[in-house]
Protein backbone atom coordinates (compact mmCIF):
# COMPACT_ATOMS: atom_id res chain seq x y z
CA UNK A 1 0.00 0.00 0.00
CA UNK A 2 1.40 3.74 -0.69
CA UNK A 3 2.19 6.15 1.68
CA UNK A 4 -0.47 8.23 0.91
CA UNK A 5 -3.36 5.42 0.52
CA UNK A 6 -2.13 3.52 4.02
CA UNK A 7 -2.38 7.24 5.91
CA UNK A 8 -5.95 7.76 4.06
CA UNK A 9 -7.05 4.52 5.24
CA UNK A 10 -6.05 4.53 8.87
CA UNK A 11 -7.48 8.49 9.52
CA UNK A 12 -10.77 6.95 7.70
CA UNK A 13 -11.02 4.11 9.60
CA UNK A 14 -10.54 6.07 12.70
CA UNK A 15 -13.55 8.23 11.78
CA UNK A 16 -15.58 6.34 8.99
CA UNK A 17 -18.26 5.31 12.29
CA UNK A 18 -19.25 8.85 13.03
CA UNK A 19 -18.95 10.24 9.25
CA UNK A 20 -21.96 11.01 7.72
CA UNK A 21 -21.77 13.63 5.10
CA UNK A 22 -19.70 17.28 4.40
CA UNK A 23 -20.82 20.44 6.01
CA UNK A 24 -22.61 22.82 4.11
CA UNK A 25 -22.00 26.14 3.43
CA UNK A 26 -23.02 28.79 5.99
CA UNK A 27 -25.88 30.35 3.55
CA UNK A 28 -27.48 26.83 2.89
CA UNK A 29 -27.78 25.71 6.74
CA UNK A 30 -31.38 26.76 8.72
CA UNK A 31 -33.04 26.06 11.57
CA UNK A 32 -31.55 22.98 13.99
CA UNK A 33 -28.61 23.03 12.09
CA UNK A 34 -27.68 26.64 12.15
CA UNK A 35 -28.13 26.81 16.10
CA UNK A 36 -25.72 23.95 16.25
CA UNK A 37 -23.42 25.70 14.30
CA UNK A 38 -23.96 28.79 16.84
CA UNK A 39 -23.24 26.53 19.74
CA UNK A 40 -20.37 25.15 18.42
CA UNK A 41 -19.08 29.03 17.56
CA UNK A 42 -19.53 29.69 21.52
CA UNK A 43 -17.12 26.71 22.38
CA UNK A 44 -14.55 27.83 20.00
CA UNK A 45 -15.13 31.24 21.98
CA UNK A 46 -14.74 29.98 24.88
CA UNK A 47 -11.57 27.56 23.93
CA UNK A 48 -9.57 30.70 22.70
CA UNK A 49 -10.15 32.73 25.63
CA UNK A 50 -9.50 29.55 27.67
CA UNK A 51 -6.16 28.66 26.08
CA UNK A 52 -4.84 32.53 25.12
CA UNK A 53 -5.36 33.83 28.86
CA UNK A 54 -3.18 30.16 30.07
CA UNK A 55 -0.58 31.41 27.95
CA UNK A 56 -0.56 34.97 28.53
CA UNK A 57 -0.49 34.29 31.89
CA UNK A 58 2.47 32.23 31.70
CA UNK A 59 4.68 34.78 30.36
CA UNK A 60 4.15 33.82 26.32
CA UNK A 61 4.52 36.74 24.46
CA UNK A 62 1.73 36.53 21.49
CA UNK A 63 2.97 37.19 17.79
CA UNK A 64 0.72 38.27 15.01
CA UNK A 65 0.53 35.73 12.06
CA UNK A 66 2.87 35.52 8.74
CA UNK A 67 0.58 34.06 5.74
CA UNK A 68 2.94 34.99 2.41
CA UNK A 69 6.34 33.97 3.38
CA UNK A 70 9.85 32.58 1.22
CA UNK A 71 10.08 30.05 3.78
CA UNK A 72 7.74 28.15 5.25
CA UNK A 73 7.06 24.47 6.68
CA UNK A 74 8.71 21.80 3.61
CA UNK A 75 5.82 19.26 5.38
CA UNK A 76 8.34 16.74 4.31
CA UNK A 77 9.68 13.75 4.74
CA UNK A 78 6.57 13.46 7.35
CA UNK A 79 5.37 10.64 6.40
CA UNK A 80 1.40 11.38 7.48
CA UNK A 81 1.74 14.18 5.15
CA UNK A 82 -0.12 13.82 1.88
CA UNK A 83 -0.37 17.41 -0.26
CA UNK A 84 -1.93 17.08 -3.78
CA UNK A 85 -0.01 20.83 -4.72
CA UNK A 86 2.13 23.73 -3.46
CA UNK A 87 1.25 27.46 -3.86
CA UNK A 88 3.87 29.80 -5.25
CA UNK A 89 2.58 33.06 -6.48
CA UNK A 90 5.26 36.58 -7.44
CA UNK A 91 4.96 39.18 -5.44
CA UNK A 92 7.45 42.43 -6.01
CA UNK A 93 9.34 40.31 -8.01
CA UNK A 94 10.01 37.22 -5.62
CA UNK A 95 8.19 33.93 -5.36
CA UNK A 96 6.26 33.66 -1.57
CA UNK A 97 4.19 30.90 -0.83
CA UNK A 98 1.46 30.74 1.73
CA UNK A 99 1.87 29.52 5.39
CA UNK A 100 2.06 25.94 5.69
CA UNK A 101 2.99 26.39 9.49
CA UNK A 102 5.16 28.93 11.14
CA UNK A 103 7.90 26.55 12.57
CA UNK A 104 10.54 28.75 10.60
CA UNK A 105 9.16 31.62 11.96
CA UNK A 106 8.92 30.17 15.41
CA UNK A 107 12.26 29.06 15.55
CA UNK A 108 13.80 32.75 14.44
CA UNK A 109 11.83 34.30 16.67
CA UNK A 110 12.62 31.82 19.62
CA UNK A 111 16.25 32.18 18.73
CA UNK A 112 16.71 36.24 18.41
CA UNK A 113 14.11 38.04 20.46
CA UNK A 114 11.07 35.74 22.37
CA UNK A 115 11.76 32.91 24.61
CA UNK A 116 8.28 31.86 25.51
CA UNK A 117 6.04 32.59 22.05
CA UNK A 118 2.80 31.54 20.74
CA UNK A 119 0.50 32.21 17.49
CA UNK A 120 -2.83 31.70 15.79
CA UNK A 121 -0.67 30.62 13.02
CA UNK A 122 -2.90 30.13 9.53
CA UNK A 123 -2.00 26.62 7.75
CA UNK A 124 -2.42 26.38 4.19
CA UNK A 125 -2.22 22.87 3.10
CA UNK A 126 -3.65 21.42 -0.02
CA UNK A 127 -4.19 17.99 0.84
CA UNK A 128 -5.78 15.57 -1.48
CA UNK A 129 -9.02 15.11 -2.44
CA UNK A 130 -10.36 11.94 -0.62
CA UNK A 131 -9.52 13.51 2.35
CA UNK A 132 -12.56 15.49 2.66
CA UNK A 133 -14.50 12.25 4.09
CA UNK A 134 -12.17 11.86 7.01
CA UNK A 135 -13.65 13.90 9.10
CA UNK A 136 -9.86 15.37 10.18
CA UNK A 137 -8.39 17.43 7.41
CA UNK A 138 -9.49 21.09 6.01
CA UNK A 139 -7.09 23.03 3.04
CA UNK A 140 -7.20 25.70 5.41
CA UNK A 141 -7.07 25.39 9.36
CA UNK A 142 -5.49 27.57 12.31
CA UNK A 143 -2.78 26.02 14.77
CA UNK A 144 -2.18 27.79 18.27
CA UNK A 145 1.95 27.41 17.43
CA UNK A 146 3.83 28.29 20.22
CA UNK A 147 7.73 27.69 21.14
CA UNK A 148 9.61 27.44 24.25
CA UNK A 149 13.61 28.17 24.28
CA UNK A 150 15.96 25.68 26.28
CA UNK A 151 12.46 23.78 26.88
CA UNK A 152 13.05 20.00 26.93
CA UNK A 153 10.32 17.74 25.12
CA UNK A 154 8.90 16.34 28.69
CA UNK A 155 8.59 19.81 29.80
CA UNK A 156 6.30 20.48 26.58
CA UNK A 157 4.40 17.70 27.45
CA UNK A 158 3.58 18.23 31.03
CA UNK A 159 2.88 22.06 30.05
CA UNK A 160 -0.13 20.45 27.43
CA UNK A 161 -1.64 18.23 29.88
CA UNK A 162 -2.07 20.52 32.89
CA UNK A 163 -3.27 23.30 30.02
CA UNK A 164 -5.72 20.63 28.20
CA UNK A 165 -7.08 19.08 31.67
CA UNK A 166 -7.43 22.52 32.65
CA UNK A 167 -9.33 23.26 29.53
CA UNK A 168 -12.15 20.60 29.89
CA UNK A 169 -12.80 21.31 33.08
CA UNK A 170 -13.12 25.16 32.71
CA UNK A 171 -15.68 24.07 29.75
CA UNK A 172 -17.83 21.53 31.67
CA UNK A 173 -17.90 24.40 34.81
CA UNK A 174 -18.51 27.32 32.25
CA UNK A 175 -20.52 25.58 28.77
CA UNK A 176 -22.23 22.63 29.71
CA UNK A 177 -25.63 23.62 28.31
CA UNK A 178 -24.32 23.81 25.06
CA UNK A 179 -21.83 20.67 25.44
CA UNK A 180 -24.71 18.63 26.96
CA UNK A 181 -26.57 19.77 23.46
CA UNK A 182 -23.57 19.25 21.06
CA UNK A 183 -23.20 15.74 22.39
CA UNK A 184 -26.40 14.59 22.69
CA UNK A 185 -26.72 14.20 26.21
CA UNK A 186 -23.24 12.69 26.71
CA UNK A 187 -20.59 14.27 29.10
CA UNK A 188 -17.75 15.53 28.20
CA UNK A 189 -14.60 13.92 29.96
CA UNK A 190 -11.98 15.19 32.14
CA UNK A 191 -8.70 13.27 32.66
CA UNK A 192 -6.03 13.83 34.95
CA UNK A 193 -2.44 13.80 33.73
CA UNK A 194 -0.11 12.61 33.38
CA UNK A 195 -0.81 10.67 30.13
CA UNK A 196 0.66 7.47 29.13
CA UNK A 197 3.27 7.57 26.52
CA UNK A 198 4.32 5.12 23.78
CA UNK A 199 6.85 4.41 20.98
CA UNK A 200 5.86 4.69 17.74
CA UNK A 201 8.49 1.85 17.33
CA UNK A 202 6.90 -0.26 19.63
CA UNK A 203 3.34 0.10 18.86
CA UNK A 204 4.90 -0.74 14.65
CA UNK A 205 5.58 -4.18 16.31
CA UNK A 206 2.54 -4.71 17.86
CA UNK A 207 0.01 -3.57 15.45
CA UNK A 208 2.19 -2.98 12.15
CA UNK A 209 1.24 -0.10 10.12
CA UNK A 210 -2.30 -0.24 11.37
CA UNK A 211 -0.92 1.15 14.65
CA UNK A 212 -2.81 4.49 14.76
CA UNK A 213 -5.80 3.15 14.15
CA UNK A 214 -5.92 0.71 16.88
CA UNK A 215 -4.42 2.72 19.79
CA UNK A 216 -6.86 5.46 18.75
CA UNK A 217 -9.69 3.52 18.64
CA UNK A 218 -9.01 1.15 21.73
CA UNK A 219 -7.89 4.13 23.85
CA UNK A 220 -10.25 5.88 26.01
CA UNK A 221 -7.76 8.66 27.56
CA UNK A 222 -5.08 11.15 25.71
CA UNK A 223 -1.82 9.78 24.83
CA UNK A 224 1.28 10.22 23.17
CA UNK A 225 2.96 8.82 20.52
CA UNK A 226 6.96 9.70 20.87
CA UNK A 227 9.79 9.05 17.96
CA UNK A 228 7.93 9.71 14.58
CA UNK A 229 10.37 9.98 11.83
CA UNK A 230 9.57 13.53 10.28
CA UNK A 231 10.90 16.86 8.97
CA UNK A 232 14.22 17.71 9.21
CA UNK A 233 13.98 20.65 11.76
CA UNK A 234 12.52 18.00 14.62
CA UNK A 235 15.38 16.53 16.95
CA UNK A 236 16.81 13.12 15.67
CA UNK A 237 19.30 11.86 17.57
CA UNK A 238 21.73 10.06 15.26
CA UNK A 239 23.79 7.53 17.52
CA UNK A 240 20.45 5.85 18.57
CA UNK A 241 18.40 6.89 15.46
CA UNK A 242 15.42 8.11 17.81
CA UNK A 243 13.69 11.25 17.21
CA UNK A 244 13.10 13.60 20.40
CA UNK A 245 9.19 14.70 19.06
CA UNK A 246 5.16 14.10 20.08
CA UNK A 247 2.10 13.83 18.61
CA UNK A 248 -1.07 14.05 21.33
CA UNK A 249 -3.64 11.75 20.09
CA UNK A 250 -7.48 11.75 21.60
CA UNK A 251 -9.15 8.96 21.99
CA UNK A 252 -11.62 7.49 19.25
CA UNK A 253 -10.48 11.15 17.44
CA UNK A 254 -6.80 10.99 16.12
CA UNK A 255 -3.72 13.47 16.97
CA UNK A 256 -4.53 16.99 17.70
CA UNK A 257 -0.84 18.41 18.23
CA UNK A 258 2.14 17.66 17.14
CA UNK A 259 5.18 18.98 18.27
CA UNK A 260 8.95 18.47 19.09
CA UNK A 261 12.89 18.97 20.16
CA UNK A 262 14.29 21.11 17.54
CA UNK A 263 17.52 20.84 15.85
CA UNK A 264 19.42 23.88 16.06
CA UNK A 265 22.74 23.02 15.02
CA UNK A 266 24.00 23.91 10.96
CA UNK A 267 25.61 20.31 10.10
CA UNK A 268 23.04 18.27 11.28
CA UNK A 269 20.48 20.30 10.08
CA UNK A 270 21.82 20.46 6.77
CA UNK A 271 23.08 16.82 6.34
CA UNK A 272 19.23 16.07 7.02
CA UNK A 273 17.56 18.68 4.29
CA UNK A 274 20.17 16.64 1.90
CA UNK A 275 19.50 13.33 2.51
CA UNK A 276 15.20 14.42 2.51
CA UNK A 277 15.90 16.53 -0.81
CA UNK A 278 14.90 19.39 0.93
CA UNK A 279 16.12 22.76 -1.00
CA UNK A 280 17.98 24.83 1.00
CA UNK A 281 17.90 27.96 -0.88
CA UNK A 282 14.33 27.92 0.98
CA UNK A 283 15.40 28.10 4.21
CA UNK A 284 18.55 30.38 3.81
CA UNK A 285 17.86 32.91 7.14
CA UNK A 286 17.37 29.64 9.25
CA UNK A 287 20.61 28.32 8.14
CA UNK A 288 22.23 31.18 8.22
CA UNK A 289 22.02 31.87 12.01
CA UNK A 290 22.22 28.12 12.67
CA UNK A 291 25.62 28.71 11.16
CA UNK A 292 26.46 31.80 13.14
CA UNK A 293 25.42 30.00 16.67
CA UNK A 294 22.29 32.02 16.33
CA UNK A 295 19.97 29.05 16.94
CA UNK A 296 18.88 28.43 19.95
CA UNK A 297 17.73 25.02 21.24
CA UNK A 298 14.55 25.04 22.01
CA UNK A 299 11.04 22.81 22.01
CA UNK A 300 7.09 23.65 20.91
CA UNK A 301 4.12 22.29 19.12
CA UNK A 302 1.16 23.22 17.18
CA UNK A 303 -2.70 22.02 18.27
CA UNK A 304 -5.26 21.62 15.61
CA UNK A 305 -7.89 24.27 17.03
CA UNK A 306 -10.38 22.71 14.43
CA UNK A 307 -9.83 19.27 15.31
CA UNK A 308 -9.47 19.94 18.79
CA UNK A 309 -12.91 21.84 18.77
CA UNK A 310 -14.66 19.33 16.86
CA UNK A 311 -13.44 16.55 19.87
CA UNK A 312 -14.77 18.68 21.99
CA UNK A 313 -18.38 19.13 20.69
CA UNK A 314 -18.48 15.95 19.12
CA UNK A 315 -18.37 17.23 15.36
CA UNK A 316 -18.51 14.56 12.36
CA UNK A 317 -16.20 17.39 10.47
CA UNK A 318 -13.39 19.78 11.48
CA UNK A 319 -15.71 21.80 8.90
CA UNK A 320 -18.37 22.45 11.70
CA UNK A 321 -15.71 24.52 13.74
CA UNK A 322 -15.11 26.50 10.52
CA UNK A 323 -17.87 29.40 9.71
CA UNK A 324 -16.75 29.15 6.41
CA UNK A 325 -15.86 25.43 5.52
CA UNK A 326 -12.42 24.41 3.75
CA UNK A 327 -13.05 20.75 3.23
CA UNK A 328 -10.50 18.73 0.41
CA UNK A 329 -11.53 18.73 -2.84
CA UNK A 330 -14.69 20.84 -1.97
CA UNK A 331 -14.47 24.93 -3.17
CA UNK A 332 -17.60 27.50 -2.00
CA UNK A 333 -17.76 31.01 -3.42
CA UNK A 334 -17.27 32.13 0.05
Amino acid sequence: MSEKNEHFQRSLTVNEARFSGLPKPLEEIHGEELQRRLCISRVMTCVLKYLTEEFTSNRFEWLLPVVFSQSTDPLWPDQSASIEKRIEVEIYGKVVRPTASMIVHKLVACSLAYPRLFVLSPNVRIEKRERAITGLHAYEFTQLDFEVRNATSEEIRHFVEEVFCGLLYSLKTRMDDDLSRLRTGHSLPTFSPPFRVYDREELERKFGEGWESRVTCESSSPFWVVNLPREFYDYEDFQSGKWDNYDLFLPRYGEVLSGARREFEYEKMIGKMEKAGVRKENYGVLLRLAREGRLKPSAGAGVGLERLVSWIVNAEHVGEAQPFPRIPGNIYEL
